[in-house]
Formats: C-alpha cells, structure tokens, sequence
C-alpha cells in the first residue's frame, strides 16, 4: 500500500516538472513573458537601464501588446545615440514610461515621428517608467554638459503624482528589483508570465496578510465634505512647494524647458501657477479630446500608436511656432 501511494507522488511529481518544463517552453517560443532590461544607478547617482539592451516588452496575457526595445548607449530606450553638438538643433524628451515607449516599437516611437514631422531635428528620448519631477531635474543637472547642448528640453509632467516630494532621493525600491534572487526568478520567463496576468496576486496577497495578523490595523477616520476640501487644497498647495523647491535645487531654464501635460487632468490652481510665472507648456489635452479614435490603449492607460502621434504633432507644432 505504501509503495503505491510513494509511486503515485513521485509519478505526480514527475509529471508535474514535465508540465512545467513544457509551459515553459511555451511561454519562451510564443514570447508571451516580457524581457525587462536590467537597471542600474550610474556615477550620479541617475537610474537608468544597463545601456546595450534589447528584448520585447508582452503587455496583456494573450500578447495584445507586443514591442521591441533598444537599450543605447546611454541607458534610454532610443533609435539612436544621444550626440548634442552646438551645430545641430536637438529636443530632449524627458520623462516616464509614457516617453520610455515600451508600449511601442523603438524605431516608431515619439522622437522618430517628430523627426519625421520636423526632418531638421534630432529628438532624444529621455523616459525612464517611474521617472517623476525630481529625478527629471535630477538627470538633468547631472548631465549638464549635454543639456546645455540641448535647443529644448521637454518635460513630461502629471501633477497627480510627479511631484509628491521636494528633493531627489534614490528609490531605492526599484533598484531593489535587480536583487540576485528576484534576477533569479526572472530567468524562468513562465514565472514572469504568471505574475504579469496576475496568477500570483492571490497568493502574494496571503503571504502579506499571514505577516502582517500580528499589527494593529488602522482604523481608518471618514472627512466630511469640508475636510476633504482642505486636505485636498493642502496637497494641492504642498505639490507647489515641492515643485518651487526642486526648481530652486537644481535650477530651471525657463527658455529651454517645455513642460508636457494634460491640461484637463491638471489641477486648475497649478495651471495658473504656470500662466501666472511664465512657465512654457504644451498642452495636449485638445488634441485627444477631439480625437475620434481611441489615444490609449484598451488594457493599459498607456498611449497608443494614435496617441503617440499626436503627442508628437503637438510637440512638433509647438517646435515649428518656438523656432527662435
């Protein structure tokens, strides 16, 4: 009897590790799992991707979303190398994922249709995913020798959640993903796939509450009306001052820098802001409104190939308004 059940679970077991190694198999030839490049923190302290790099970018979990990347030599997602000089006329795209461009093949992303708009121009693609306003100006102070070389600088910006903090700090969470362990994990590219469509959510969720039964759960405390309209004019009024304090940091040229935004997702208060001290921007928030085709993607918030286009047209129109 006990030899039976022992020949069950190893034939179990055995059949188990044969389904695995065919999942597998699977998931690597129909590249269903993303290749995420490898990151790291350069001599001034900028994060970036390991330059050199090239893999596919699988959104969705049947591969709706499906992109190749090129690391450069600098550690952008980029077409091309970044080689200002004082003779040619260069724009730096400076941003988050939404310039990163995983979402889209490199060699059709935002700078090469502004550069197909605008042939005269060299764009530089600057987008790291999680980039917010400290580590833009961050970057930027960073590598002022090329900056300086720059025409003009573009800086994407979302005053909901780019500018919660006032100075530039490492995130220490993101590097903590290129640990020798989660480096590890990632080589089994059917582990990447079951936690991109979620499979282990569930899972990751009860180890989490097992180690947190012991703490003491907040107990949350409900506003009214009126105190929810003073927390939010208070945090309104500290993005502000973070966004003053970062500038005062490392400086801002105000006729170089271009602000990128959405103008209808935008606070009203830190739109006047702007308009009230000059600040340069570009709104795109008229050309998507008017769009009869969708600007994002259908499973992502990310913009599409359509929406790509026209953030560069309205980048490419105000560039050809802004020339001197």
């Amino acid at each position: 009897m006990k030899q039976g059940i022992k020949k069950i679970i190893v034939k179990s077991a055995l059949y188990f590790f044969i389904l695995l190694i065919v999942l597998e198999l699977v998931v690597r030839v129909l590249h269903l799992a993303k290749d995420t490049p490898s990151r790291f923190l350069d001599e001034h302290n900028v994060e970036k991707w390991i330059p050199n790099q090239q893999g596919y970018s699988v959104t969705g979990n049947r591969r709706q979303n499906f992109s190749e990347y090129r690391i450069n030599t600098f550690g952008f997602n980029s077409y091309r190398e970044f080689t200002p000089t004082k003779e040619k006329i260069e724009v730096a795209l400076v941003g988050d994922s939404f310039i990163q461009g995983f979402h889209q093949d490199y060699y059709n992303s935002i700078g090469k249709k502004i550069e197909h708009m605008i042939p005269s121009i060299e764009v530089y693609e600057y987008g790291y995913a999680g980039y917010d306003f400290a580590d833009q100006l961050h970057l930027i102070h960073a590598y002022k020798e090329d900056f300086d070389l720059i025409d003009h600088v573009v800086l994407g910006i979302k005053f909901s959640n780019d500018l919660t903090r006032g100075d530039y700090k490492v995130m220490t969470e993101r590097l903590a993903l290129e640990s020798p362990i989660n480096k590890l994990l990632r080589k089994s590219k059917l582990l990447v796939y079951c936690k991109s469509i979620g499979i282990l959510d569930s899972p990751q969720l009860l180890v989490h509450q097992i180690l947190n039964i012991a703490k003491p759960s907040k107990v949350s405390k409900s506003l009214n009306e009126e105190e929810i309209r003073k927390e939010k004019e208070k945090k309104i009024q500290k993005y502000i001052e973070n966004f003053e304090s970062l500038i005062g940091q490392y400086g801002y040229d105000m006729n170089r820098n271009i602000l990128l935004l959405d103008a209808k997702a935008t606070d009203p208060v830190f739109m006047n802001y702007l308009k009230k001290n000059n600040y340069k921007y570009i709104d795109y928030a008229t050309y998507f409104s008017t769009s009869k085709k969708p600007t994002t993607l259908l499973y992502d918030r990310h913009w599409n190939d359509h929406g790509r286009t026209l953030i560069a047209i309205a980048i490419s129109e105000y560039l050809e308004v802004h020339k001197n």
